[in-house]
C-alpha cells in the first residue's frame, strides 16, 4: 500500500513538472511573438527628442553593422522631421571607444549638427539610458520621446523608460536582420522581467 502512495507520489510530481515546464515553454513563445511584433511595428509620431541606444564599436572606431543602422534610421527619420533632438546613449565598451561620441561624431557626418545631438556618456545599459535621458528631458523641457534601436529590444527599453515616468513613448527599429538576432531573441525573455522588476 505504500508502495502504491509513492509511485503515485512520483507520477503526480513528474505530471506537475512537465506541465509547468510546457506552460513556461508556450509563455516564452507568446511572449517572443509579442516582442518580435511590438518591435517590428513602428510608432513613427512627431516627438520632441529621439534616443539611440549604444552598441559595439569596432576596432577601428567605427560604429558596427548594428550601431550604424540605428544611427541611419535615427538620420532618415530627423530628416523627415520626425525630431528636433537626438541623444547618443551609451558607455566605454571593452575596444576602449566612447559610444556616445563615435555615435555623435557618425551622425556629423550625416550632416546632423552638433547642437541638435545630446551625448549620453554612462548608458551602459537600457536602463541607465532610460534614466539619464529621462533627467535631460527634465532639464530641457521634452516630454516625447522616440526609441531608436533594434526591434527584439524595444519592448524592454520602452518598459524602462516608462518605469522613469515617461508617458510619451514611441519607436522605430534599425533595418538590420542578422542570425545572432535569435540568441538576442531568446535572451530578451529573461531580460524583460528582470526589468519589470527592477
Amino acid at each position: 500500500m505504500i508502495e502504491g502512495v509513492e509511485l503515485n507520489t512520483v507520477h503526480f510530481i513528474k505530471r506537475f513538472f512537465l506541465a509547468a515546464a510546457a506552460a513556461l515553454l508556450l509563455w516564452f513563445i507568446i511572449h517572443t511573438i509579442v516582442i518580435v511584433m511590438d518591435g517590428l511595428n513602428d510608432e513613427l509620431m512627431p516627438v520632441d527628442v529621439a534616443v539611440v541606444l549604444g552598441n559595439k564599436v569596432e576596432t577601428t572606431g567605427r560604429p558596427s553593422n548594428r550601431l550604424q543602422a540605428r544611427l541611419d534610421k535615427s538620420a532618415e527619420l530627423y530628416r523627415e522631421g520626425y525630431f528636433t533632438y537626438i541623444v547618443v546613449s551609451g558607455g566605454i565598451g571593452k575596444e576602449g571607444f566612447d559610444e556616445a561620441k563615435v555615435m555623435k561624431d557618425y551622425l556629423i557626418e550625416k550632416g546632423i549638427t552638433e547642437d541638435k545631438i545630446i551625448e549620453d556618456n554612462n548608458g551602459y545599459n537600457s536602463y541607465m539610458t532610460a534614466q539619464n535621458t529621462s533627467h535631460i528631458m527634465n532639464e530641457q523641457q521634452l516630454d516625447s520621446v522616440m526609441i531608436i534601436t533594434q526591434y527584439f529590444h524595444i519592448s524592454r527599453t520602452k518598459s524602462a523608460f516608462s518605469k522613469m515616468g515617461i508617458e510619451e513613448i514611441y519607436s522605430a527599429h534599425a533595418d538590420i536582420f542578422e542570425f545572432r538576432d535569435l540568441y538576442s531573441i531568446i535572451r530578451e525573455f529573461p531580460a524583460y522581467y528582470k526589468y519589470l522588476l527592477k
